[in-house]
């Protein structure tokens, strides 16, 4: 069980409690919460993404969610696209390759929130492997991303 360097200095700049959760190894944000048992509507999962000028966005939903792309690039008037897996890898180099801690901050991006995530009493999200998950407070949660754009942007997966 390990947590990105980078996450963990940030959690512990901003003075947030946390609690690793392992589980077995997973491939994604919702196979994640379904193996360590966590409600995927709790779980906060990073997409990246590019806008029509190059500037780089993390978008931040809950697993059992699909990003609306237009729907978020109307709400900011920016035309965005997925950012290429490549460049990703790069920009989080301490993590496994698809395990994004969801937090902009920690990775000097510029990030937005769907509304939906303050909903839940805790959070988790990706530590930056595929086998543990991080757990903090709502109370926290809304602490490191006060800063950040909030929107509806999100739609439920159907499953």
């Amino acid at each position: 069980m390990t947590i990105s360097t980078r996450l963990n200095e940030y959690l512990q700049d901003n003075e947030v409690n946390y609690e690793l959760v392992s589980h077995p190894h997973s491939f994604n944000s919702l196979s994640s919460a379904i193996a360590a048992q966590v409600s995927p509507s709790q779980l906060a999962k990073a997409v990246l993404l590019e806008d029509h000028e190059g500037r780089k966005m993390m978008a931040v939903l809950p697993a059992n969610h699909k990003i609306s792309l237009g729907a978020l690039g109307d709400k900011l008037n920016r035309d965005l696209h997925l950012m290429k897996e490549r460049a990703v890898y790069k920009m989080f180099n301490d993590c496994e390759n698809g395990a994004i801690p969801p937090l902009g901050g920690a990775y000097n991006l510029e990030a937005v929130y769907d509304d939906l995530l303050v909903d839940a009493q805790e959070v988790y999200f990706e530590a930056g492997d595929h086998s543990s998950l991080v757990r903090i407070s709502r109370k926290d949660f809304v602490k490191l991303i006060k800063d950040a754009k909030h929107l509806r942007f999100s739609h439920q997966n159907i499953h």
